[in-house]
């Protein structure tokens, strides 16, 4: 995935958290794993038909980076969870993938 000029990177806030836990179920079922934490620590966002969030999120000791697209309101779709990677440390940067 291109991202033509970088987003910026920005610390969490509940409105992104909210958008992390919609997407959690999908991918615990995914990973086949429970998730006891699961905080969004840090985010971009990018303008492509909407919006398409690249959230790290922690998970006790370990990361992983989620990317998430929430739709345009006229196409009325929930937030879906559309790639992720794991095995992320604290200090992975999150980036366009």
């Amino acid at each position: 995935m291109m991202c033509g000029a970088p987003p910026t990177k920005q610390l969490a806030t509940a409105e992104i958290q909210a958008i992390a836990d919609k997407v959690k179920s999908p991918l615990k079922e995914k990973e086949n794993k429970k998730f006891p934490v699961f905080n969004a620590v840090e985010f971009k966002s990018q303008g492509v038909a909407g919006r398409t969030f690249f959230i790290k999120v922690q998970m006790d000791d370990d990361f992983v980076h989620i990317q998430v697209l929430e739709s345009l309101p006229q196409e009325n779709k929930p937030v879906a969870l559309t790639s992720y990677q794991i095995h992320k440390g604290r200090h992975d940067e999150v980036t366009c993938f």
